[in-house]
């Protein structure tokens, strides 16, 4: 299985899916036109990443900024690593990172980590 490495640009998120390490990494903007289709490689990469996980699994997420559709994206991908955990190959940890005094987004980490059923860390970052 290879990394998956889709570079950001103004209005889409870099992610970075490291096969080896377990690590999957989304940062930046995540404001595609499409954001079904945009996540479409995410959502079958991990898919493919469930058949042999690492025992354990890192996701983290450091958005600047997304909009409603993305969002849903997001919780969607999150969904897919519930299962993955549910399935008992690998643990599933979730380091939710935020820019200091960003109170939308450290609330958006708070509103998936309530969500979710998955290990979640939320991280204040500074500037």
């Amino acid at each position: 299985m290879n990394d998956l490495l889709v570079a950001g640009t103004a209005k889409t998120p870099l992610i970075s899916f490291k096969v080896d390490q377990g690590l999957l990494e989304i940062s930046g903007r995540s404001i595609p036109e499409n954001s079904i289709e945009f996540y479409e490689s995410v959502y079958n990469w991990i898919e493919e990443y469930s058949k042999q996980p690492k025992p354990v699994t890192v996701i983290k997420i450091q958005l600047e900024y997304f909009n409603t559709s993305s969002s849903k994206c997001v919780l969607d991908i999150f969904r897919k690593l519930e299962l993955l955990q549910k399935s008992g190959k690998s643990e599933v940890k979730v380091m939710w990172m935020y820019e200091e005094e960003d109170e939308d987004m450290m609330e958006a980490g708070d509103d998936y980590k309530a969500i979710v059923n998955l290990s979640f860390e939320i991280q204040q970052i500074k500037v």
